[in-house]
């Protein structure tokens, strides 16, 4: 149920905007801003917009920001109480947030629910105008965003969101904000975190922050989803067990099959059947083969004649499987020979 606060804010939203607009004498300027905005129906080019008016590219650029100085203006002078009073609540909110957010995060957190396209456009709109509010434009490397002023002007924030990147890209391994925060001199975690959120190169999952190439922060498909479960599980798991555990996650698309992760685990190199549908991860030190293999690997890295109940000490750590069949495979197969009582050694 929404709470009441919420729906005064999402009027005060739409009455800022209105109120805004009000301040635009002339219809076709009202439509310039409403169009580049996408305050009312998708965002358009300027020229889209030319086209439509008829006039060029270049003229609607201009028109554009001259419309945004007057707006700029008549706000500073406190000529829009209802943007004043808006700002201040966008500023409320940003703070909460660690001073920085993404425009999407800030008018969701700011409305207290999943915030539509046209009030994503309504805040980035009054962010925009508001003297007390730096705003971020949308590129290949940053989503639009929004900080409180006193954070820096535009090219500060995005020095400062590189900084955090290179950082993460140095250290080689996700990292949470407490990590980041003990190593780099800022006021708080949070402020980290938000400046982190603002990067395109940049993604976090469960706290930890790395680049959007790392399965383990930015699971894009079934195989890196399994190994971000095994890799936080910390031991061997059944693929049932996988399956079950992606199911119950906050992976974004998580409606897999058993089958489907059985599959995927055979296929990936990452992955090591260590028993009867039990996988665990190869960098936690299991390797491939049969129990005859591994046999063989602990009696090559033992060197010298090991005791049966050793062997199979030694092969259960590094297989889930029972100790019938390593004595089995021991008695069975001809690369091992009996030295002694009990005791083997390759052949």
């Amino acid at each position: 149920m929404v709470q009441p606060t919420q729906i005064d804010t999402t009027t005060e939203l739409k009455d800022a905007v209105k109120d805004i607009l009000a301040e635009i004498s002339q219809e076709r300027e009202k439509e310039i801003i409403s169009r580049r905005f996408g305050l009312y129906d998708r965002k358009e080019t300027l020229e889209q917009i030319g086209e439509m008016l008829g006039i060029t590219r270049e003229r609607v650029r201009q028109l554009e920001k001259a419309i945004l100085i007057r707006l700029r203006l008549a706000i500073a002078d406190n000529k829009v109480p209802s943007a004043t009073a808006m700002g201040k609540i966008i500023v409320s909110n940003l703070a909460e947030m660690g001073r920085a957010a993404r425009i999407q995060d800030l008018a969701t957190h700011l409305l207290g629910h999943e915030a539509t396209p046209t009030e994503r456009a309504h805040t980035a709109f009054v962010a925009e105008l508001l003297p007390s509010i730096t705003t971020i434009t949308e590129n290949d490397d940053f989503y639009q965003s929004a900080a409180i002023e006193s954070v820096g002007d535009e090219k500060s924030i995005k020095s400062q969101v590189e900084e955090i990147v290179k950082f993460i890209k140095k250290t080689g391994k996700p990292v949470t904000g407490d990590e980041m925060h003990a190593e780099m001199k800022y006021e708080h975690p949070s402020n980290i975190t938000a400046l982190a959120s603002l990067s395109k190169k940049l993604a976090e999952l469960k706290g930890n922050w790395g680049l959007v190439k790392w399965p383990t922060v930015n699971p894009k498909n079934i195989r890196d989803k399994i190994f971000v479960i095994l890799e936080d599980n910390g031991k061997p798991m059944h693929f049932s067990e996988i399956a079950k555990a992606i199911k119950n996650s906050d992976f974004k698309r998580k409606d897999v099959t058993t089958q489907a992760i059985h599959n995927e685990l055979i296929k990936d190199n990452r992955f090591v059947l260590i028993g009867r549908g039990i996988y665990a991860l190869e960098g936690w030190g299991y390797s491939r083969g049969t129990v005859a293999d591994i046999i063989t690997e602990v009696l090559k890295e033992a060197g010298e004649p090991l005791h049966r109940d050793e062997i199979v000490k030694r092969v259960l750590d590094k297989r889930q499987v029972k100790e019938t069949t390593i004595l089995l495979n021991l008695q069975s197969k001809p690369q091992f020979q009996r030295s002694a009582k009990a005791t083997y050694v390759l052949a």
